[in-house]
């Protein structure tokens, strides 16, 4: 039994050894599999590539209708930024309230979307090149640009020397043929030392810890990390992650793109921002900017061996440390290059160890010294004119999506449609350039009387617009000039465009007729007997006498309208005309008109100074007495017991009313950009700029004072001893607040106001109405006294004249008007006040559209980011066309702008736009000639010098039923002075235009803004007749009486200045030209400037 047990515990532990190496021999080979396994995943990536490739297959985005309720936007990224799709999550929002609606969007995937939200870069095929394309309105490119602009097409075309150094300096192991479905994303050694160097860096901050990125993970960094930068071990592990699944998109070998990682690095790398040039991105635009590289030489002399070594040395060794300086571009690059030449130096002789490059092209380089291009950078001119409608349509989209430089739109991934049509586009602007040449100029009869006869036609600018009126909005259909600088006098200057005011004081005149029709007309003939007119009002009293009168069909408004188009006044010119703050008299240019009678349409069609004149001065008085609580009726009413109370009401809630209306008009301003918009309203006089001076700033020096004087006098001759007397002479002790207001022709409260805003910026509008309590009494405390009374009633009429041009400015803004004031003279009706030519040109497009202010399109489409995840497309919606006078007054309007065309001034173009069959279309405008001069006058209002600041002929159109637009011609400078030519040019301008113009003004309208199909023409459209008006009462009010003249100043006042604010000029073939008064008491030296 003994021999037993030993045996048995001998074969256990036997057993028991068997079983302990059977475990660890198991273990061991499970060690040596995970091993296997381990450095199989590490370099072949097996296992990487199925999962991954499965996950990529559940990654996908197609474009669906409306707005997507899975579309996820980037928040931050270079990249990202760049393109626009950051902007695009706030955009939708944007659009909509400027008339622009999503109609379709990408929808993503469910499981992209849940990568997007756990802080995921999206995997999609990204772009190497994006940027701003505008297409016209047939879907031909109008403008494009791509950033970068030099790039590599694929990895065949990369010099082979390139992606070798490029993969020895970032990458080594990235193109290896051994695995082909390995993960590029990482390099695990490269990985595991950087993570040791960090570990190392974290206890010794003096030990270096270069980056273990891969190319894959490098360029989702600079793509999409926040600031192209990795924060954070997170970040880090975020950019890997998205560059893993990005690298398996195509399937489980990564062969390709791998290779094409190569590609998008060399075409995307950050390389800083050079001055001139802007942000650098990719080898091939770095070699341009940083040293002046043509990108076909660069790699022509890569690519050959045979090329002169010292040649292939420089451009390499450059080549070379743009890729080294990724790592710190602007620390590189943008300063001292020394560091940027030892690094480069450094890796060219490592280059040369590895066998990557010949020693004798590493000895070449390294005696090559790195410099970079000096001086601007050469790029081919492209001509401001044939880009003028690109850069207009760029303009209104920077402003629309709410971008600050063109030069981060272009590098919006972003394809807009314009509305305009880029082949009459080249077509007109071809014209206009061609007829700047003498001998073409004369073949289109551009050289004669009232023309260029014996003028250079070569400095003439010329400015066109068409647009085309659809159902939804106008569309802009040519916008261009023949100016080669990038100035457009059409939207962004202030013109002198003559009497194409008197289109404006036409309207404003048919409004009102058709206000008194809808206040009068349903009131019985007792009624309308009882009705208050005051003294001067003219057309209320012509008003209810007409509709006392008026029977059956005669009682409607259209009617009414004609009938006051038939209103008679004089065109004697002998008249002075107390306005503006001086006394003025006006000319008509044809002298026959002077002794004639004309009526209100043929004034218009003759373009007759002196009838608008009249016409103006009737609107302001009607105006004067049909205010709300108008301070007009004081003229009137001396002895009313309740004058006192009323005029403490009045001062108060009138002050009121003023100061929010001034309020409105400088809120947000700075005091110097306020300061310029209250001189814009005034004509420049010494006294007029001293009393504004000493009131916005009474503790302002003397220097100061001078300076403003000369800054906007620059033509006066004003001593420093002047200049102190007016100083002193013009302080605010010696006149109170009315006084100033007075004197500089500005509403006092408005003077006040600048003054306050510039001490108290800031301040809300409850703020200054407070402050202003004793001022808007003090401004209308004189009306208290009751000496003087002519003074009185002189200092009245021009205050309550004030008061009327602000309201006529609020009718003339709302139909587009573009400036914030009028200058408050019968002389606006001439022009003295300004235009635009597009302005000019939203007047017509309300008349076109019967009077409905319809939006203005110039772009109906907007494509962001097509074929990404983010993609967005957004169509323009215009809202309703807003009702801004009735139709009947558009219709008569229009039927007497057709007279200036069929008799009047216009009438060269009578017969020029027909359709397919030979019938005229209807066509009306008005005619418009500018010549703005600064002019200084002596005493008794003598002129003593005269400079032409520029002249101006203008024509505002419309062609039959649906187009309209401006013609324009300009010359800017003491050129102007040489030029006698009226609107009679662009007239005939515009009838030399006419072949190319036919077939848009033919074309049928079609459905939405496209003009891309073939559409067929359409006949002529007429105007209705007008209705027959019935003779007008014989009668101290009846039309053809010449109103009252306004009753002279007895003499009290102070001296006034008295130049007109403009000086109109002939129309082709009727025009005027005002001139001061022999009588006007001028101060001596003042020199007046034209606005």
């Amino acid at each position: 039994m003994t021999d037993v047990a030993p045996s048995a515990e001998k074969r256990w532990r036997v057993y028991w050894r068997r079983i302990k190496i059977a475990f660890w021999s198991l273990a061991l080979l499970a060690a040596i599999a995970a091993c296997a396994f381990v450095w199989i995943e590490i370099n072949a990536s097996p296992v990487q590539a199925h999962y991954l490739t499965e996950l990529a297959q559940e990654m996908h985005f197609e474009l669906g209708s409306g707005i997507s309720d899975s579309i996820r936007f980037p928040a931050h990224g270079p990249f990202d930024e760049r393109y626009g799709y950051v902007a695009l999550d706030s955009l939708p929002q944007r659009l909509a309230g400027r008339c622009f609606g999503v109609t379709e969007q990408a929808l993503i995937s469910p499981r992209m979307a849940e990568w997007m939200d756990h802080g995921l870069f999206p995997p999609y095929r990204e772009k190497t090149q994006a940027g701003l394309s505008v297409l016209d309105c047939a879907g031909e490119e109008l403008f494009r640009v791509r950033y970068p602009e030099r790039v590599y097409g694929s990895f065949e075309q990369v010099p082979r020397l390139l992606v070798d150094s490029l993969l020895f300096i970032e990458n080594r192991e990235l193109l290896s043929n051994e695995y082909a479905a390995k993960n590029p994303a990482i390099e695990w050694d490269r990985f595991a030392k950087a993570a040791l160097d960090q570990v190392i860096h974290k206890l010794n901050p003096d030990h270096e810890a270069p980056g273990g990125s891969t190319l894959a993970t490098q360029i989702e960094k600079y793509r999409h990390s926040p600031d192209g930068r990795t924060t954070s071990g997170e970040e880090k592990l975020r950019q890997m992650a998205s560059a893993s699944l990005r690298a398996y998109l195509g399937g489980e070998d990564t062969s390709a793109v791998r290779r094409q990682l190569v590609v998008d690095y060399l075409n995307t790398v950050p390389l800083a921002a050079r001055p001139g040039y802007g942000e650098v991105i990719g080898m091939g635009d770095g070699m341009w900017a940083w040293y002046g590289r043509e990108f076909d030489e660069v790699n022509k002399l890569l690519k050959s061996d045979s090329a002169a070594v010292p040649a292939r040395a420089r451009v390499y060794k450059q080549a070379l440390s743009l890729m080294i300086s990724q790592r710190r571009p602007s620390g590189y690059l943008a300063g001292d290059l020394s560091d940027l030449e030892q690094l480069t130096n450094t890796y060219l002789r490592l280059l040369a160890t590895a066998g990557i490059i010949d020693p004798s092209l590493r000895d070449a380089a390294l005696s090559t010294p790195l410099a970079q291009h000096q001086g601007a950078l050469a790029a081919p001119r492209a001509s401001f004119v044939s880009r003028k409608a690109a850069n207009a349509a760029r303009t209104h989209l920077a402003g629309l999506l709410g971008v600050r430089q063109l030069y981060e739109l272009d590098r919006y991934d972003l394809a807009a449609t314009s509305t305009l049509d880029s082949q009459l586009q080249r077509t007109v602007t071809a014209k206009l350039r061609e007829i700047s040449q003498p001998e073409v100029a004369a073949a289109a009869g551009l050289m004669d009387k009232r023309l260029l006869a014996g003028s250079d036609p070569s400095k003439v600018i010329y400015s066109f617009t068409l647009y085309e009126a659809l159902r939804d909005a106008n569309v802009v259909r040519v916008q261009t000039d023949n100016f080669d600088q990038p100035f457009d006098i059409n939207e962004g200057t202030k013109l002198d465009l003559g009497s194409t005011a008197k289109l404006r004081t036409l309207v404003t005149y048919l409004e009102l007729v058709a206000r008194l029709h809808q206040r009068l007309a349903p009131l019985t003939e007792a009624e309308l007997k009882a009705v208050p007119v005051a003294s001067r009002d003219n057309i209320t009293r012509w008003a209810v006498d007409y509709l006392m009168h008026a029977k059956n069909e005669a009682h409607r408004l259209d009617a009414m309208l004609e009938a006051a188009l038939d209103r008679k006044y004089s065109a004697n010119p002998g008249e002075s005309f107390f306005t503006g703050g001086g006394l003025l008299t006006f000319e008509n240019f044809d002298a026959e008109d002077n002794g004639r009678i004309v009526t209100v349409r043929e004034g218009l069609q003759r373009s007759v100074n002196l009838l608008f004149i009249r016409l103006m001065r009737d609107i302001v008085y009607h105006t004067m007495f049909n205010m709300p609580s108008s301070s007009a009726t004081l003229l009137d009413d001396d002895d009313d017991p309740k004058r006192k109370e009323y005029l403490a009401r009045f001062a108060d809630r009138e002050g009121s009313a003023f100061l929010q209306r001034f309020y409105r008009k400088y809120q947000g301003k700075s005091p110097a950009e306020a300061e310029a918009l209250l001189l814009q309203g005034i004509r420049p006089t010494p006294r007029r700029l001293a009393t504004i001076f000493r009131s916005l700033d009474p503790k302002a020096s003397m220097g100061l004072f001078a300076e403003f004087l000369q800054r906007n006098l620059p033509e006066a001759e004003i001593d420093d001893s002047a200049a102190a007397r007016l100083y002193d002479e013009y302080a605010v002790e010696r006149y109170d607040l009315a006084d100033r207001g007075y004197i500089a022709t500005v509403h006092p409260l408005e003077l006040w106001l600048v003054g306050y805003l510039r001490n108290h910026q800031g301040a809300t509008l409850q703020q200054a109405l407070e402050a202003s309590q004793n001022e808007r009494q003090n401004v209308y405390g004189w009306l208290f006294k009751t000496r003087r009374k002519g003074a009185q009633d002189s200092r009245i009429r021009q205050l309550v004249e004030l008061e009327a041009f602000l309201e006529i400015h609020k009718m003339w803004k709302r139909l587009g008007y573009p400036f914030d004031s009028l200058v408050p003279s019968y002389a606006t009706a001439l022009g003295s006040s300004a235009d635009r030519p597009a302005a000019l040109a939203e007047l017509m497009g309300i008349l076109v559209n019967d009077g409905i202010r319809m939006p203005t399109l110039r772009l109906d489409a907007l494509q962001f980011a097509k074929d990404t995840p983010y993609e967005t497309r957004f169509v323009a919606r215009p809202l309703s066309g807003e009702r801004v006078m009735p139709h009947e007054v558009a219709q008569a309007a229009k039927r007497t702008l057709a007279l200036v065309v069929e008799a009047g001034t216009a009438k060269r173009l009578r017969g020029a736009f027909t359709d397919a069959d030979g019938k005229p279309y209807v066509m009306g405008g008005k005619t418009g000639t500018g010549d703005h001069r600064f002019e200084t006058y002596g005493k008794g209002g003598v002129l003593l010098s005269s400079r032409v600041v520029s002249r101006s002929g203008t024509f505002v159109f419309y062609i039959g039923d649906r187009h309209f637009g401006t013609l324009t011609a300009y010359v800017k400078g003491p050129d102007a002075a040489k030029y006698q030519f009226t609107s009679a040019l662009p007239t005939q301008i515009l009838k030399t235009l006419a072949p190319q113009l036919r077939d848009e003004i033919g074309r049928a309208p079609r459905m939405g803004t496209s003009c891309a199909a073939d559409a067929p023409l359409r006949p002529a459209t007429r105007l209705p007749d007008a209705p027959p008006a019935p003779p007008s009462p014989d009668d101290p009010a009846a039309p053809g009486r010449e109103p009252e003249a306004p009753k002279k100043s007895d003499g009290s006042q102070e001296p006034l200045d008295t130049v007109p604010a403009s000086t109109p000029q002939p129309e082709a073939e009727s025009g005027d030209a005002p001139k001061p008064a022999d009588n006007a008491g001028k101060t001596a030296g003042a020199a007046e400037k034209k606005p």
